[in-house]
């Protein structure tokens, strides 16, 4: 359960500051493929990719964890 929620919050930024998958896996120096499970769910990201995450964003973690 946790998985998906970080990925539904990830995929909501992520669209919310206009990147494509492609453009944000670039980077977060992660493949596509990675943030793609990422966003379905299917994996929990990393501290590491959490820090690129909310860096690349321009957000704060809590902001990340916030979301509804």
């Amino acid at each position: 359960m946790e998985e998906l929620i970080w990925g539904r919050r990830i995929r909501a930024f992520r669209k919310l500051k206009g990147f494509t998958q492609e453009e944000f896996a670039k980077q977060i120096q992660i493949s596509v493929s990675v943030l793609g499970e990422i966003e379905r769910g299917n994996r929990i990201p990393s501290e590491d990719i959490l820090e690129n995450v909310v860096d690349t964003l321009n957000i704060s973690l809590d902001e990340l964890k916030s979301i509804k």
